[in-house]
């Protein structure tokens, strides 16, 4: 493992001292920012080395002493170092988003932390059908669809299950978070549009709550700020701002100036074909032949052709906040980040 120190590492050290796993992707390294703006000292950790103005570890949870040495002198951790994924082996996933979390919870105990913030997924509570307007749900491993999601169910069991006066743990569950410089959903939508590969299940008709990447780093400070009330809960976040899919995508492509999908297909016909097409993509995948993600899988169908939006009221009376950036306001930020991009 290898380690850098940003030049103003030493920002805020009177004041509570964080570690942010997972700050190469777009949502960690926010909330690393934003933590880092309020005055806390933040140490990162990732795979992969960053430019950033606080001290920064590469590594992985997996291994024991990185995970130790990431906690020690901390106060409290922000994980949201995780495997994100439609497909891929099990064992990968369990690897890095099961025993990476109850190694760095083992770790953090250790070292005497008192405040941990699990960044969920509203995925593990995802069954299939719709969600309308619905409260959190209770995680469960053996319901959730997909890998990840089942993963991600399972780590949160685990990490609220240690819950504690002495070890407080909150799960925060940031719905669809998506931005400038967004490679999940955004840069996706935007490349499979532009080649002409992204249909409408069902016309785009489905509601969905997405999260602004701002709001999802600003709720997740909140959570760790507010571990008071927050603790032993799972909080579902989101913009509280249900859109059509359809009209969504048709924003995101907008933004990026690609002509938005105008051809429809079936969602049953979808999540059929999508099944189909994840086995073979993972075979082939086993054998070299593919890198990236298949263009269609069950869950991505589930996702985009069934509805899930939430009741935010408790969450919000939780963390005492509310979204920053309406949809409208961060697609003009997008639609600006691509103007230079």
């Amino acid at each position: 493992m290898s380690d850098t120190t940003g030049a103003d590492s030493g920002a805020g050290s009177a004041q509570r001292r964080v570690l942010v796993t997972g700050t190469s992707g777009i949502l960690g390294r926010a909330v690393a920012q934003l933590l880092h703006d309020r005055g806390y000292f933040v140490r990162s950790l990732q795979r992969r080395p960053v430019q950033a103005p606080w001290e920064s570890l590469q590594g992985s949870i997996v291994d024991p002493d990185v995970a130790a040495r990431a906690v020690a002198g901390m106060d409290a951790v922000v994980h949201l170092a995780a495997k994100v994924s439609f497909t891929g082996e099990w064992t990968d996933f369990v690897s890095t988003n099961i025993v990476g979390t109850r190694q760095l919870i083992s770790a953090s105990q250790h070292e005497g932390l008192r405040d941990f913030v699990f960044v969920s997924s509203p995925s593990v509570a995802h069954f299939g059908s719709s969600i309308v307007g619905a409260s959190a749900g209770t995680a469960n491993p053996d319901l959730a669809r997909g890998h990840y999601a089942r993963s991600k169910a399972a780590a949160e069991e685990i990490a609220l299950a240690e819950d504690s006066p002495e070890f407080r743990v909150t799960a925060i569950r940031p719905h669809v978070v998506w931005g400038p410089g967004d490679t999940q959903l955004v840069e996706r939508v935007v490349e499979r549009a532009r080649a002409g590969r992204l249909p409408l299940l069902d016309g785009g008709r489905a509601l969905i709550d997405t999260t602004y990447v701002d709001n999802a780093a600003e709720a997740i400070v909140r959570g760790l700020e507010r571990m008071d009330q927050a603790h032993g809960l799972a909080l579902v976040v989101t913009n509280g701002e249900p859109r059509a899919v359809g009209e969504l995508i048709a924003g995101i492509c907008a933004s990026a100036g690609v002509k938005a999908p105008g051809y429809s297909v079936p969602g049953w016909l979808a999540r059929g074909a999508g099944s189909v097409i994840e086995k073979a993509w993972l075979a082939a995948g086993s054998r070299g032949w593919v890198h990236d993600e298949p263009p269609m899988t069950r869950f991505l169908a589930e996702q985009l052709s069934t509805a899930h939006w939430f009741d935010q009221r408790h969450t919000q009376a939780v963390l005492d906040w509310t979204p920053s950036v309406s949809l409208d306001e961060g697609l003009a930020k997008l639609a600006e980040y691509y103007t230079t991009h």
